[in-house]
């Protein structure tokens, strides 16, 4: 065995000079690798929670909004119903997890065509669209239009309430409002990771605006559904309103309104709020002094069905 010195200021062979960068690449790329994919999963979830809390919280904000109106239409206010915060939160929750189901179903299509697309095209339509995602200008126009887009729902609740329809014109002018108004906006909070930011979360609430306000359109036509056929669609009913019927009678136990059904609408502060389908009309009455017989949840109904039959007999014997 031999054995080599060297002094010291002697250059030391290549084979035995350590090589550190190289065992250091090495072993970070696995960590490196593992940190990218965790990044990338923290990032798709901060993306979509950035943008479904503030479309929830407006959304909520615009679910009492709809009660209100929902009950006016049987001329009383979500209290007389017994709606109070704690069972409104309960009832939106009921509905938000439907459109939670539905929104997850298509984000997930959506990037499997997407990764389909990427694929076919070997890769260029991946590379379009961070392309066209490291434009500003290009992602503040997208946003602008989706602004504008979210106007349309408080657009159709204003026609609405107006008894006018909405025309394609009208669905432009608002789409190039929203561009004007918000693409110079959009283009500015770009510049900062901070604004960047602050833009997620505008748009998430700008989009449950416009779903609110959809949404209550949709609960004013089926409380109007209610009232003129004594059934409530799949929608109201995903809202927890209770479509429940009953008998009335007395403390007596007497037969109340010729054992007629009556729709019970809700109970507050000791008084039930009732729908009496046959004269259309909304009436009170203490819970103490009444007793409900034969309830019936969703009852089925004959083909045809409709309300108002005593109230249009008393029409024509008037």
């Amino acid at each position: 065995m031999t054995s080599q010195h060297f002094s010291p200021g002697h250059p030391l062979p290549n084979d035995w000079a350590p090589q550190p960068q190289a065992a250091h690449q090495e072993s970070a790329t696995p960590a490196e690798e593992e940190g990218e994919s965790k990044s990338g999963v923290l990032d798709v979830l901060e993306k979509v929670g950035s943008v479904v809390v503030p479309a929830g919280v407006t959304l909520y904000a615009l679910l009492y909004m709809g009660f209100k109106e929902m009950y006016g239409v049987f001329g009383i206010t979500p209290e007389q119903a017994g709606i109070d915060q704690a069972v409104l939160f309960g009832r939106l929750l009921g509905t938000l997890l439907p459109l939670l189901l539905t929104a997850a179903l298509g984000i997930g299509l959506l990037v499997g065509l997407g990764w389909l697309v990427n694929l076919v095209t070997r890769g260029w339509a991946g590379r379009a669209f961070q392309y066209l995602r490291e434009r500003p200008w290009i992602v503040a126009i997208v946003a602008g239009v989706w602004a504008g887009l979210s106007y349309l729902g408080f657009l159709y609740y204003l026609y609405t309430a107006a008894g006018e329809t909405v025309e394609g014109e009208d669905v432009v002018i608002v789409i190039l409002l929203g561009m004007l108004a918000y693409v110079v906006p959009f283009r500015l909070l770009r510049r900062r990771s901070m604004g960047r930011a602050g833009m997620k979360v505008l748009i998430g609430a700008l989009t449950g605006v416009g779903l609110g306000y959809l949404l209550i359109i949709q609960m004013v036509y089926g409380a109007v559904q209610v009232q003129e056929t004594g059934q409530a669609n799949v929608l109201l009913g995903s809202l927890g309103f209770q479509d429940q019927w009953a008998k009335l009678q007395d403390s007596s136990g007497k037969p109340l309104y010729g054992s007629r059904w009556m729709m019970l609408l809700g109970e507050f502060e000791g008084g039930y709020a009732f729908y009496d389908c046959d004269k259309m009309q909304t009436f009170r009455k203490f819970s103490e002094s009444t007793i409900l017989t034969e309830i019936q949840l969703d009852p089925e109904r004959e083909e045809g069905f409709t309300c108002g039959d005593l109230a249009e007999k008393e029409k024509q014997g008037g």
